[in-house]
């Protein structure tokens, strides 16, 4: 039935198009990547590609750079994920309230976000840096250093302050999804809660806690899997040092692929890394969505 001029095979003749196009640009690849993995593919010998199966699989679940990688990865991604979401309640909480220069506040928060992920890491990398660094200045300067600190040279750190780096960035968008979430909630709850004699504490447990639940949950996939899948700031701020205290999996699929160029082997890593973030995204949505 036609109705206004439109059917059904206009339709799907309006969006043929775009379908062609995410099949080439992202179905493509994803088939593709997985052939790859299941042949033994190194660029020295490029005319020589066996099919080995999964053997590329089991290979890197022997391998234990993998498992260096994979907790490195997980320490990384908890701290990331932990201090971005703490963060950004808090300072949703700040900017829900009414106060002079909240607008101002407000705008400077997307700062960080709007930056660049090159200029990011860069700037931070510049922070850090031990001859120059604002970092190693301020502190010489109020006294909490007696000299200059290498600190990207300082294996039992460095994850941390990459982690630091991200958070800077990732935390304002967080924020913003919160502060959504927040002017959400109805003012009617708070006003109950005030006459039931609740303090600012036991409103925020049991008013305002359990309405962020939609926003804790976007949030926490996303910054799961951004944090998971790190790479820019490794590459810009230590590329994988000092030794591998630095060492992610995402950091381990590159040197594995445009270093080795053992593209087998690192595409059979990049899948393992895809299907780890879709089980963790899965995982966070099937918990909180439950009690939405």
């Amino acid at each position: 039935m036609t109705r206004f001029g439109y059917d059904e095979r206009s339709a799907a003749l309006l969006v043929f198009p775009v379908l062609a196009v995410l099949l080439v640009v992202a179905a493509f690849p994803i088939i593709y990547s997985f052939w790859v993995s299941l042949h033994d593919i190194v660029l020295t010998r490029p005319l020589r590609r066996p099919f080995v199966g999964f053997d590329n699989y089991l290979r890197i679940f022997d391998d234990a750079r993998f498992w260096t990688a994979v907790a490195r990865t997980t320490v990384y991604t908890l701290v990331c994920v932990a201090v971005t979401t703490f963060l950004a309640v808090l300072v949703a909480l700040l900017l829900n309230e009414v106060f002079p220069g909240q607008r101002l506040l407000s705008a400077l928060l997307l700062v960080p976000w709007a930056t660049p992920s090159v200029v990011n890491g860069l700037m931070w990398k510049w922070i850090y840096d031990p001859t120059y660094g604002l970092l190693n200045g301020l502190l010489v300067q109020v006294g909490l250093l007696e000299r200059y600190r290498v600190w990207l040279g300082d294996p039992d750190i460095t994850l941390l302050l990459i982690a630091n780096a991200a958070i800077w960035k990732q935390m304002p968008l967080a924020a913003l999804l919160m502060i959504v979430t927040m002017k959400a909630i109805p003012e009617d709850l708070y006003r109950a809660a005030r006459v039931d004699g609740a303090n600012i504490w036991q409103r925020f447990v049991h008013v305002t806690l359990p309405a962020l639940r939609p926003g804790l949950m976007l949030v926490l996939v996303y910054e799961t899997m951004i944090s998971i899948r790190h790479f820019d700031l490794f590459l810009i701020m230590t590329q994988g040092g000092p030794g591998d205290a630095s060492f992610t999996l995402s950091w381990l699929i590159y040197v594995e692929t445009f270093r080795s160029l053992r593209f087998g082997t690192g595409a059979a890593m990049s899948y393992v890394l895809a299907i780890t973030t879709f089980a963790l995204s899965w995982a966070v949505i099937r918990f909180l969505g439950k009690r939405i």
